[in-house]
Order: C-alpha cells, then structure tokens, then sequence
C-alpha cells in the first residue's frame, strides 16, 4: 500500500527508533548471554528508553519481542534461557518496533568472539546480497529485479537463497501486500511505486535451500544443518529511489 508523506513521516520515526536497539546491541556482549536475557534487555530498551512498542509481542501468538536464530537456524528462532550464546556462533536477531501505529521490521546477523572463515564469508556476501535488492528499488522497477539481483549474488558465491520465506509490505500491519521475494527474474513481478514501503530480508544458506520447522511450531533450521544469515532492513520507494528506513548510525547503503 502506497503511504503518504505523513505516514512515510511516522514510518521514518519508527524505523530511526529501531536502528537505535540494534545501535545499543552494537556495544553489547553476546557471548555468554542467553537468547532470553537478549530479548529481555531489547524489551527494556524499546519501552523504557525510546516509549515504543515491541511489536512481535504477542503477534500471531509469540510471546517474546525478537527472534534469536543461532547457526543452522534460518529464522524464527524463540528466545530462550537455555540457548547461550557462545564464541563462535553467528546470531541474527529479527526484531520490531511500533511507534504512533507505524511499524518498523530489521535483523542483523551478529558474529560472536571468532567466527570461521565460512562463516564470516556467509554473513559478508549474505548483507551483500540484501543491499544489490536494496539498490534494485525505484519507481517502475519490479520486484523481480530485487529478487534477481540477491539471488543472483548469492549463487555466484556458491550460496542457496531459502524460498520459504520472504520480505513483506509494512506500515499500520507487520505483514502488508506485496510479498517480496528474494529469487526471480528481471523486469517481472509487482511494479514499485513511490511510496510504497516494504521489508527486503534474505536469508542465505550454505548448502540447501531446504528448511523445515522444529517442533515447537517456530523454529525454522536449515536440512543439512549447515549455517545460515539474514539482513534485513524496511525501505520506502523515493521518487527518484529508496530509503533505508532503517539504517542505522554508521552503515553504510552498500
């Protein structure tokens, strides 16, 4: 849905309020922390430092405000005081916030201590990858061409684009139309117009595309159990590009 300047305006304040929780886990050591003391210190932070609203907290059930996939989890990972996170572990943590009825939907993958070299590898070309979409977006570009142009970097690193899931409209809603798919081909899908704000959120595996959920109804894990990342950043289509809604303090638009 295309917004108006008004609400690209609230949207805008939204998402500068989110990039400031994942500034604050910036200086944050993860090492040692359980997935649940992550979530909670988010909790604190997003409503008792900036007065906004978690806004996955309670959303189609889930009772906590981030997800927290380690490793082979591909996304949707539940926070938990059992999961520590450990040197070497990569972590990305999917996180929204809700402020004056507007949300705002980011993850970053963190990389914890010393990770591996395919695992640095991974978490490079994965951010990579989600900025050639993000660069991709225009007014009569097309979906498509966001798709083409993340799948197309990842297999040219011997990497698989997961189909599974995908980046989504957002505004009033977490969940708007279009759905934003990270494969497919240049020059077909929804064409892009100014002032429509979406969500470009790969997820990129070391081996198969596969995935399967755990069972607790949530957790989503690579088949092969090898590594996954995820980038994700909301946008806004500007009359003569995009707009990182999102970006944070120092990131650069890559």
């Amino acid at each position: 849905m295309v917004k108006t300047a008004e609400e690209l305006a609230l949207m805008r304040l939204s998402g500068r309020l989110l990039a400031q929780v994942f500034e604050m886990l910036d200086g944050v050591s993860l090492s040692g922390m359980s997935t649940l003391a992550i979530n909670d210190l988010v909790e604190r932070y997003i409503t008792h430092d900036l007065s906004a609203r978690p806004a996955s907290k309670g959303q189609y059930g889930f009772a906590y405000v981030l997800n927290s996939s380690i490793n082979q989890v591909v996304c949707h990972g539940v926070p938990s005081a059992e999961d520590v996170v450990k040197d070497g572990d990569i972590v990305n943590l999917d996180i929204t916030l809700e402020k004056n009825g507007f949300i705002a939907d980011s993850s970053k993958t963190y990389m914890v201590g010393e990770v591996s070299p395919g695992a640095k590898r991974l978490v490079r070309v994965t951010q990579e990858a989600m900025w050639k979409g993000i660069k991709r977006v225009r007014p009569g570009a097309r979906l498509g061409d966001v798709g083409a142009a993340i799948e197309k970097h990842a297999k040219a690193n011997g990497y698989s684009v997961v189909r599974d899931y995908c980046g989504h409209g957002i505004g009033r809603e977490m969940h708007e139309a279009p759905d934003v798919m990270h494969f497919g081909r240049p020059g077909t899908g929804v064409p892009l117009r100014e002032g429509m704000t979406f969500t470009i959120e790969p997820m990129i595996n070391q081996g198969t595309r596969k995935v399967s959920t755990s069972d607790d109804g949530w957790t989503v894990v690579t088949d092969d159990g090898k590594l996954s990342a995820q980038f994700e950043h909301t946008v806004a289509v500007t009359k003569t590009g995009v707009e990182v809604l999102t970006l944070r303090t120092g990131e650069t638009v890559g």
